[in-house]
């Protein structure tokens, strides 16, 4: 093991170094796409409400009174309380966003609009700055006002359908996997984002539905059902060549009789 060559990987600074993001969003989903960022080298400012600050400061086991989620959830980042309802708060948002390169949120559509920092006003204000938008339905469309809640997404998007035994109630999945993947399409955006940037010199928005980024991951259920009118169920749905994984724990190294 060369230990000077490790060492110096261990301090040098990350791909996204340099790479200046404004944290608004609070729970799991922006957040979690701000912290992929801060992993990578990213200087992330977070902007919580003053007082209990993000809900998921206290969610889940406590240590010391905090959340160990949230210590994970907010590695590398700096916090900064703003009441974004009042008229001061939202002039300092606007100018960190004029220094930003990027800025994250995930309140209901039309939450940021509502405080004047929508993109019309921000881009106006930073064209290179690219935001990025995550709610459970999108920022357009019939449904843009219900709440989206990362369980209801995975409900929409077929999900839950599969994640059960015939003739047996869905199960979750056991952890927040649609607000995870909503952010990490998000983060995806971002990097499609700042290369279009360095080529034309403009930032851009990017609209995630949680729905849709967990829909996105069906594999084959919706071309299956296109070409063949096939709807997966919950269960043993895959051809036999496959069922071990079906049918018995991973651990087990034997095929059962419906296999052969």
């Amino acid at each position: 093991m060369d230990i000077a060559s490790s060492s110096s990987h261990a301090t040098s600074p990350g791909p996204l170094a340099g790479l200046k993001v404004l944290e608004l969003g609070q729970l799991i989903a922006g957040p979690f796409a701000a912290k992929t960022l801060a992993d990578f080298g990213a200087e992330v400012i977070k902007i919580e409400p003053p007082g209990a600050g993000d809900p998921l400061r206290k969610w889940r086991l406590l240590k010391d009174g905090t959340s160990v989620w949230w210590q994970v959830q907010s590695r590398n980042k700096r916090s900064l309380a703003l009441d974004l309802k009042d008229p001061q708060a939202q002039d300092i948002v606007r100018k960190l966003a004029l220094d930003a390169d990027v800025l994250i949120e995930n309140f209901r559509p039309g939450a940021m609009e509502g405080w004047g920092l929508g993109p019309d006003e921000l881009l106006r204000l930073n064209p290179r700055l690219i935001m990025l938008r995550i709610s459970g339905y999108g920022q357009t469309g019939p449904y843009r006002d219900r709440p989206g809640f990362g369980v209801v997404a995975e409900a929409m998007s077929g999900l839950r359908h599969l994640t059960a035994e015939p003739g047996r109630v869905p199960v979750r999945v056991g952890v927040s996997i649609g607000d995870t993947l909503a952010a990490l399409h998000g983060v995806i955006g971002i990097l499609l984002a700042l290369h279009h940037r360095t080529a034309h010199g403009v930032g851009q928005v990017i609209d995630v539905a949680l729905y849709e980024a967990v829909f996105n991951c069906m594999e084959s259920l919706l071309p299956e059902y296109s070409a063949f009118g096939a709807v997966r169920g919950p269960g043993r749905q895959r051809p036999a060549r496959h069922c071990t994984q079906q049918c018995l724990p991973l651990q087990v190294p034997r095929l059962c009789a419906d296999c052969r």
